[in-house]
């Protein structure tokens, strides 16, 4: 058995970030380790912003962009190697920044920045942290290798957001990556990118390091798959607005997902997925604080297997909130005992390209909401054709979560009576009934999460 185990951006901001990094995986190293590394933090925003000075044909400014960045990584070399750069390495990494600057040039020329090329400049970010990690490795004694998960992540070719072909990459790392992990060993890998058959570079869309970790770990059977971020696993609420937020102990992977959507920052939406279908549990931890608390995420089955706690889990595990949002609100007479009505207004949806979040029915109208950059002009002119639009925007969603909230009776009553004077404009329970939805003026939303969090979680009674 092996695990996955993710660094984000944060992790190897710069040397001594990776310094920290590498105690983490030479403790791990009994466990054969894969590694997957994110960016240096703030790489990805410096290429996407020289690829669009780029393709304005601001050349000379894309060109200092992409120098200032390689000059980033060529310090942070010399103070992980201080005993002087390999000559193989200078030259892979001036190979690098020769092929991001042909791109960038190419970008400029044409004026045309494609998705395809947009992939193979993003690209850069995590094939220099992992190039400058894996010759760290080296330097420090530990036993590992570069790979270059192209070779195994294999995607279609919707560049910018690459579906993943999940028999092929099975297949692969089976094939290419399995035989390279054993016992006191590592293999150091990107996060992110993947590439089509055909040899493309193609990305998972932003945050999607996360992604590959999961991915890569339910391909290869893994025991855990472990996100090293900077906070102490997920939290009760966001702690920006809620300065007293906690780390939960334990989610099962319907929990987490539901934060996920509805707001929660430390994962991906789509990471825990492969996990889930591989029933591969993955904890969240905090790079700098390994032996503190953490998040253990797991499926309801794996949870309901364990013996009965004497203490058990509350309601309510977490809360998140987001926003701004629309509120949609359709009436017409129309509607009433009339079959076929909501498959007409989500056709309109589908055919104006806006998902939908949350949708609430009653006998003549329905309402809806949708993400506030949504093009709300042709939505309701098409939709005005067979009912009355209201509208309402700098609305929020603040969504309470948890698996035990079905079982527990009252526990609405107190939700509302903890919202005081704070009416809920919309309320959804979900359909798997673990997320209770309330969209409230976009200006309330930090009160609701203020005055729900001391209710659940500060004022002593979890229960």
């Amino acid at each position: 058995m092996v695990i996955v185990m993710k660094f984000g951006g944060s992790s190897v901001a710069d040397a001594t970030c990776m310094r920290h990094v590498l105690e983490l995986v030479r403790e791990a190293l009994p466990r054969g380790p894969l590694i997957v590394l994110s960016a240096m933090g703030k790489t990805t925003d410096a290429l996407f912003r020289a690829s669009r000075l780029a393709e304005r044909g601001h050349l000379e400014e894309a060109l200092a962009e992409s120098r200032a960045l390689y000059a980033k990584h060529r310090v942070a070399a010399e103070e992980l190697l201080p005993r002087g750069l390999p000559l193989d390495l200078v030259a892979q990494l001036d190979g690098q920044r020769e092929e991001l600057e042909l791109l960038l040039r190419g970008v400029a020329l044409l004026r045309e920045l494609s998705p395809r090329t947009m992939d193979a400049i993003a690209s850069q970010g995590e094939r220099l942290s992992t190039l400058l990690f894996s010759r760290y490795l080296g330097e420090a004694d530990v036993q590992g290798e570069w790979f270059d998960a192209r070779d195994v992540l294999r995607t279609d070719g919707s560049f910018g957001a690459a579906q993943p072909d999940l028999e092929q990459i099975r297949a692969l790392a089976h094939e290419n990556l399995k035989p390279l992990l054993c016992a006191g060993r590592c293999v150091v890998t990107q996060g992110y990118i993947g590439a089509t058959v055909q040899g493309f570079t193609t990305t998972l869309g932003r945050g999607g390091s996360d992604y590959s970790a999961s991915l890569l770990g339910a391909a290869l059977g893994a025991e855990e798959v472990q996100i090293w971020t900077d906070v102490e696993g997920v939290l009760t609420a966001d702690p920006r607005m809620i300065p007293a937020a906690q780390p939960i102990a334990e989610l099962s992977f319907a929990e987490a997902a539901e934060l996920a959507a509805f707001g929660a920052k430390v994962l991906h939406p789509a990471t825990i997925q492969p996990a889930i279908d591989a029933d591969i549990p993955v904890t969240v931890r905090h790079t700098m604080r390994p032996h503190g608390r953490h998040t253990l995420i797991r499926s309801q089955r794996a949870i309901e297997a364990l013996p009965k706690s004497t203490t058990p889990r509350p309601p309510i595990t977490a809360l998140a909130s987001r926003g701004p949002i629309t509120v949609l609100t359709l009436t017409s007479t129309r509607m009433f005992h009339q079959s076929g009505y909501l498959a007409r207004v989500f056709d309109v949806f589908g055919r104006v390209g806006v998902s939908v979040d949350l949708v609430v029915t009653a006998e003549v109208s329905v309402s809806c909401t949708i993400e506030a950059d949504a093009p709300l002009e042709a939505l309701v002119r098409e939709l005005s054709r067979f009912a009355t639009i209201e509208v309402a925007q700098q609305r929020a969603i603040v969504a309470v979560v948890g698996a035990r909230m079905k079982d527990t009776p009252g526990l609405v009553s107190r939700i509302f009576g903890a919202l005081g004077d704070i009416a809920p404009e919309l309320v959804s329970l979900g359909g798997n009934e673990i997320n209770l939805s309330l969209v409230v003026p976009q200006d309330a939303a930090p009160v609701a999460l203020r005055r729900l969090h001391h209710a659940f979680f500060e004022a002593g009674d979890r229960s």
